[in-house]
């Protein structure tokens, strides 16, 4: 009996918290489907960009290089969306709830902080996961598919990457006064990010591809290209069981960047209007 009593305890407090973040998050997904200018960021420009992308790169292509072309597709399909749809569209969405004196209503009640955060980051986590699979089919009808090395890690490519943005997103909210700032105020993380997320060839072992190594958009789609393609930065292939042993680094690298961009969205984070 008291065992029954104490598993009661420890899981009502569970169900009622998942329901708040389900609330939330089915609310700020019919914001996004109502806001046209979000939606063509989080659907149209990624996915045309690609598109036109694979059509330009298939040219001409034998198959082997034809699949390196396909995953690289992938690789700039993950980027962008990791930018547009997950950085800068949850960045304004944290800055606009804010200034609408949102977040301060939904602290009042029972949602929490975390809620209130991970809320809006569910529906372009589920974007950057439809994306992969739409842009997956896309290259492999444009393209030779360019195979499925590793599944496992090209989810914790497209989970990692979002949380990273998603707590950038909260860092960067917290210096944004306006709606209108966050063009701004986001322009310094897409600036130093973008140049080494692997859409742009690098020298190989040079002291930038080095350094590249080390930001949070390289090592997102550094697990990816290892997903996909099964291959290290030295071109070797590897076997399934390989490809975590390799993943550890990139996979470090996220965590770390993760926990730094919490750790000063914690700091930074306004819950009230700044105007």
């Amino acid at each position: 009996m008291s065992a029954v009593t104490a598993t009661t305890r420890t899981t009502r407090p569970t169900a009622p918290r998942v329901r708040r973040l389900l609330a939330l998050t089915r609310a700020e997904t019919l914001l996004l489907v109502r806001n046209r200018t979000a939606l063509m960021y989080a659907l149209a420009l990624p996915v045309a960009f690609v598109l036109l992308f694979s059509v330009v790169g298939g040219v001409g292509r034998d198959d082997a290089v034809g699949q390196d072309v396909a995953a690289g597709v992938l690789v700039t399909l993950l980027t962008v969306s990791l930018i547009f749809v997950v950085y800068y569209n949850i960045t304004t969405a944290y800055v606009a709830r804010r200034e609408d004196r949102v977040l301060q209503r939904l602290l009042t009640g029972s949602s929490t902080r975390l809620d209130v955060l991970l809320a809006p980051a569910v529906p372009p986590a589920v974007i950057v996961l439809v994306q992969l699979v739409l842009g997956y089919t896309a290259v492999a009808l444009l393209l030779d598919p360019p195979g499925l090395a590793n599944p496992v890690l090209v989810l914790v490519a497209a989970l990692g990457g979002t949380a990273v943005m998603v707590a950038l997103a909260a860092a960067t909210a917290g210096m944004s006064r306006t709606v209108e700032s966050v063009q701004l105020t986001t322009l310094p993380v897409i600036v130093l990010v973008l140049p080494f997320a692997g859409m742009f060839p690098l020298p190989p072992g040079s002291v930038v591809d080095v350094v590249a190594g080390f930001t949070p958009l390289r090592a997102v789609t550094d697990l990816l290209w290892l997903g996909l393609t099964g291959s290290a930065g030295d071109g070797a292939t590897l076997t399934f069981a390989a490809t975590f042993a390799a993943a550890a680094q990139p996979l470090g690298v996220v965590v770390a960047w993760t926990a730094l961009a919490a750790w000063v969205a914690q700091r930074w984070m306004r819950w009230a209007p700044r105007r």
